[in-house]
């Protein structure tokens, strides 16, 4: 197998992987290929939570594994949870070399996958694809990693920066297209947060409508309390430290929350620098005050030098609005 073989390979792992992507939680969403020695494909991805791994679903197949490699975007583990190892059945297969792209942080694997595969005399070679495989595993990362759910802070706004007009409307500032891809990001989520102020304003359902929800509406958390009639019932209400908050939702295997808002829950999250992802979609906008609403509400940088400054990871058109997806300089 030749180096670029091994980059064609696995970014179709990689591509197996997103197709699982809202499918899978609270387990990773991996992708795997196999190729025998004469040539023969086969591939799978992970299956929702009780179902096959994807080097199991890529290995039922039927055809001779023998001699041959495969790809995988996450080691493959290497304890008996609710399927049997897959480092085993790799192993079992007669597969004679496997090309991971990252390591499991999961204290149950942690490299033992590796390991075990090693000591069966399998050649194992880490780290093609390991930047993209990071990128799409960063959920799971973080959550096994400190505990806590990888948090994404969607917002709105027009070009001037506003969010919502004088008199507290601010339905639609974006299009068609940008809020059918929001509505994804609630998909991929497990906790959508909000606000009790724009519960109490906007009486938001917070339900996947305009994207496929194959594990159904994420669990809905309001900071505070919501009226009784309000349409996010059944919902958990929570007060108090933001990091418990986060604490509780991972200690529940959650492994991916979206705040929301409105604009004094995304400072709240920002200013205590518990944001791992900003998803801002902005339209062709504008208030032209001062008098809106902007994206955060409280004290903000005293000066130029105290600026948060982040890294953009990639600007992306919706419609007839843009996607811009900003990280913290030290995230992936």
């Amino acid at each position: 197998m030749t180096a670029a073989t091994d980059i064609q390979r696995m970014a179709r792992a990689l591509d197996l992987a997103v197709s699982a992507r809202a499918i899978t939680p609270p387990n990773p969403w991996v992708g795997c290929v196999i190729e025998t020695v004469d040539g023969t494909m086969s591939e799978g991805a992970t299956q929702r939570a009780g179902g096959l791994h994807a080097e199991a679903m890529a290995l039922a197949s039927g055809v001779d594994m023998g001699g041959g490699t495969a790809w995988v975007t996450l080691e493959p583990c290497a304890h008996h949870g609710r399927t049997p190892p897959c480092a085993d059945a790799l192993i079992a297969a007669g597969v004679s070399r496997v090309v991971v792209a990252i390591e499991d942080p999961d204290p149950r694997v942690a490299g033992a996958g590796i390991a075990r595969l090693r000591h069966a005399g399998v050649t194992v070679e880490v780290g093609v694809g390991q930047a993209d495989a990071v990128a799409l595993l960063a959920p799971y990362l973080v959550h096994r990693r400190t505990g806590r759910p990888y948090v994404v802070l969607k917002l709105a706004a027009s070009l001037d920066g506003r969010t919502a007009a004088p008199d507290g409307s601010s339905q639609w500032i974006t299009g068609r297209e940008a809020r059918a891809d929001a509505h994804t990001l609630r998909a991929e989520s497990d906790v959508i947060v909000v606000g009790a102020g724009t519960v109490r304003s906007d009486d938001p359902s917070l339900t996947v409508r305009d994207a496929p929800a194959p594990r159904g509406d994420p669990l809905r958390v309001v900071l505070g309390a919501a009226p009784p009639d309000a349409r996010v019932h059944p919902c958990l209400e929570r007060s108090g430290d933001l990091g418990a908050v986060l604490d509780e939702l991972g200690a529940a295997g959650h492994l991916q929350v979206l705040v929301e808002g409105g604009a004094t829950v995304a400072h709240a999250f920002h200013r205590a620098g518990l944001v791992d992802r900003y998803v801002l979609y902005l339209a062709p906008v504008l208030f032209g005050g001062d008098d809106a609403t902007g994206l955060f509400r409280g004290p903000g940088a005293a000066s130029i030098d105290d600026v948060w400054r982040g890294r953009i990871g990639s600007v992306k058109t919706m419609g007839d609005d843009l996607r811009i997806d900003l990280y913290p300089q030290e995230a992936g």
